[in-house]
């Protein structure tokens, strides 16, 4: 009922970031490849410290 009070944890907050940095990686794959591949490269460096969480 008040989940939107709850805290997000470490791992929550590491995953949204994994996602946006591959939705921007995708967007910018049409335009800018080099840009595209450094935040696919971001976004593997992060899902690294998801795994160690585990």
């Amino acid at each position: 009922m008040f989940g939107f009070f709850k805290k997000k944890t470490e791992k929550e907050k590491l995953q949204e970031k994994y996602a946006k940095l591959l939705k921007e990686a995708h967007a910018l794959s049409t335009t800018n490849r080099k840009l595209s591949d450094e935040k696919v490269f971001e976004a593997e460096e992060i899902m690294k410290k998801i795994e160690q969480l585990d």
